[in-house]
């Protein structure tokens, strides 16, 4: 049940640039249709810069017991569209990982315990907040530290029920190594959902509440 959970980070509308300003999305997370989690966002103004951050908890049970158990906090740095720092954690079922990012004037270092890379200057994660990403050919994983090649396709528009009420969404599709999303946004650019098959052709999905 790993793959499903490489990319599932980060997402929020055009966000109010005034120092101090501060918005947070809380989606619940379902399995199949039952909820299994939450994970929150929250984002934040300061100096010129965006601090994102967010915390996620899953827990998947078959017949009473924990048959999967994953946590996930995350920290990121933005300036001028791009990023400046990352600082992730995560737990999936007793197995840890850690990275850890910042950019310097040799590009951008990920450490992820176990070796670094050097990547290109201006490098973004899948962060579904900015519209930019969208036009991205490579992105960064904040879980495994991974810099993907990433395809995106638009797929049209469908309505979406969010928050008990139905409106209208365009619907975009990921690819990368191992994984594909798909995500819906407001005409407003705001994410409103994502989807993507877990093991065993399960359907893992965020809807904002």
């Amino acid at each position: 049940m790993k793959t499903w959970l490489l990319a599932a980070l980060l997402a929020v509308p055009a966000f109010a640039s005034s120092p101090g300003a501060s918005k947070s999305w809380d989606f619940s997370v379902l399995l199949d249709g039952s909820k299994i989690g939450y994970h929150r966002f929250e984002l934040r103004e300061d100096e010129g810069q965006r601090l994102l951050t967010s915390e996620a908890s899953f827990n998947v049970r078959f017949l009473f017991i924990n048959a999967f158990r994953y946590r996930h906090t995350l920290t990121e740095v933005w300036s001028d569209g791009c990023l400046e720092k990352i600082e992730a954690r995560t737990q999936a079922n007793g197995k840890k990982l850690a990275i850890s990012g910042s950019r310097d004037k040799d590009g951008f270092i990920v450490d992820d315990g176990e070796a670094t890379s050097s990547l290109q200057d201006c490098v973004m994660t899948f962060a579904y907040w900015n519209p930019e990403f969208l036009r991205q050919p490579r992105l960064l994983n904040p879980q495994s530290g991974e810099y993907l090649d990433v395809e995106v396709e638009r797929v049209g528009d469908q309505p979406i029920v969010v928050r008990g009420e139905e409106m209208a969404a365009s619907v975009y599709r990921i690819t990368a190594r191992k994984m594909e999303l798909t995500l819906w946004y407001s005409q407003d650019d705001e994410w409103l959902a994502l989807e993507s098959v877990a093991k065993g052709g399960r359907i893992l999905r965020y809807e904002l509440t």
